[in-house]
This record gives structure tokens, C-alpha cells and sequence, in this order.
């Protein structure tokens, strides 16, 4: 398989992103690049991210022991800079420690004893780290609350806001508006350009509370979903190769994987269906 850099032709007559568009591909993958750690950093960035999807109340002493039972002596000065260059927290109840400079884009969370019970009510948003097996990326993905159903995703090289307001944007193109939008309080999700787009949208905005992922319960058992049925068995070597993995994933996702918390229906029956009757 070529990669994306053989793909694209920077000496065409089309713009790179028309030729993105008309190959179905990701400008992301296009252009990633390893992110300048080692591959001793990279393994052990890639347990550290395990060892999340099975102890999130973790902090980082104990994702400190976890390594050295797995054979790596890391300090933790070390430990702390690759967790936050993956974006994981320990998830744990903790004082808003928001800086008062963003204060005014932190929201409340609106989604407690909200009855759900339609689709475009609600979306949840959030972004992962994806390991690779010569690097990472970072995964943003959208999934509408009442029917599961992931209306939206896309990857990117970095935690910039940029990429959760193009993902939002195209699977408003595509869906229609939600009503709320919940999300946390990362700095993706309380800057002025995001908290802007939600207000000049009509689109209320929700964020949990610190160190609350049970507040947006639907988006982390995707990525449980996403990790331990794909990317940890499916190790990608490039980012063409795993934009067309999870282009698959997803698909296989919303129209053909049956939901427990659905009563066992597709995504799409329920989603689909209710847009059609709108």
C-alpha cells in the first residue's frame, strides 16, 4: 500500500485538498509526521494508554508502577510529560483549577437528569490519543447520544482546537444541528473560536465537571470500543493506513455492530430512521 505522501501530487493542477476530497482521504494523514519521541517513549506511551482503559482513576505515581512492573524505570517528571502529551487525566472528582483567563468559556454540565429521547438532542465530543506502531495521532469523534450513532470524526497530529471545529462542522453539514453539544473542559473545548461556533450555531453548550468522565459516558466507552476492538490489535504504520482502518471501524460501527444500550439495534436503524420521519 503507498502512502499518502506517494498519493498526493503537490505539482497538480488541483489544490491538495481537492485531491484529498476526491481520493476520500485525511489532510491529517497526509501530512504526519513521527512526533520527535523515541521509540522507548513510544512504547511506553502506548502501556500508558492500556493501562487507562483499565485503571482510569490512576494518577501518575501509580501509572509509575505499572511501568516499572513492566520493566521501565521512568521518573516521574517523565511519566507526567508523556501523559499530558497524550492528553490523559486521571479521572478523579477535582477543584476547578481553570485558569480565570478562560473562565468565561467554561460552561455548566446540562445533561444531569436530562431525559434523551430523540436524536440530535444531544452530542458528545472528545479526543483520544492513538498510538501507531512508529508514532501517534490523535482521534476526534462526535457520536449523537440517543442513538449511538458516531456522526462524526476525523484525526489530526496535534490537541489544537482546529480539528474538533472542523469535525463538528462537517457532521453538522451532514446531520443537522444538535441542541447541546457536551464535552470536557480541555483546552480544545474552552477556547473562544470553539465556545464562538456553539453560540453563533444556537447550539447550547455542556462541559463535565473536572475529572468527570461520567459525564460523557458515551464518548469514553466508544474509545474503549475503538481501542480494544481495533487499534490495539490493528497497530497502524502510517496515517493512510489508519485513516482507511478506522474509516472501516466506523463504518462497521453505526450500520452493522448491535448495541446493548440500544436494545440491541444498529446505530443507524435508530438514527436514520428517526431522520427520515423528521
Amino acid at each position: 500500500m503507498k502512502v499518502l505522501r506517494e498519493l498526493v501530487d503537490p505539482q497538480s493542477k488541483l489544490s491538495i485538498s481537492a485531491q484529498c476530497a476526491l481520493m476520500d482521504i485525511s489532510r491529517s494523514g497526509l501530512y504526519y509526521n513521527t512526533k520527535g519521541e523515541s521509540e522507548e517513549n513510544l512504547e511506553i506511551m502506548r502501556l500508558l494508554d492500556s493501562f487507562f482503559m483499565d485503571h482510569p482513576t490512576y494518577g501518575v505515581f501509580q501509572m509509575q508502577d505499572l511501568l516499572a512492573d513492566s520493566g521501565y524505570a521512568v521518573n516521574v517528571k517523565r511519566v507526567r510529560r508523556l501523559l499530558r502529551k497524550m492528553g490523559i487525566m486521571a479521572i478523579y472528582p477535582q477543584r476547578n483549577l481553570s485558569k480565570m483567563l478562560h473562565a468565561e468559556y467554561v460552561h455548566p454540565y446540562l445533561l444531569r437528569n436530562l431525559e434523551i429521547n430523540s436524536i440530535n438532542q444531544v452530542w458528545e465530543i472528545d479526543i483520544t490519543y492513538i498510538p501507531m506502531a512508529k508514532g501517534f495521532m490523535y482521534l476526534t469523534a462526535i457520536i449523537d447520544v440517543y442513538s449511538r450513532f458516531v456522526v462524526g470524526w476525523g484525526l489530526s497530529n496535534t490537541l489544537d482546537a482546529e480539528a474538533s471545529i472542523k469535525v463538528l462542522k462537517e457532521a453538522i453539514i451532514t446531520h443537522g444541528k444538535p441542541h447541546i453539544v457536551n464535552s470536557d473542559q480541555g483546552c480544545q473545548f474552552t477556547c473562544h473560536k470553539w465556545v464562538n461556533l456553539l453560540k453563533e450555531e444556537g447550539i447550547r453548550i455542556s462541559m463535565d465537571g473536572k475529572g468527570r468522565a461520567l459525564d460523557n459516558i458515551y464518548i469514553e466507552r466508544l474509545w474503549r470500543t475503538v481501542k480494544r476492538d481495533y487499534v490495539y490489535l490493528n497497530p497502524a504504520d502510517d496515517g493512510w493506513e489508519l485513516y482507511q482502518g478506522l474509516k472501516d471501524f466506523f463504518e462497521h460501527y453505526n450500520y452493522r455492530k448491535c448495541h446493548q444500550g440500544i436494545g440491541r439495534k444498529k446505530p443507524f436503524e435508530i438514527f436514520i430512521n428517526q431522520m427520515a420521519a423528521a
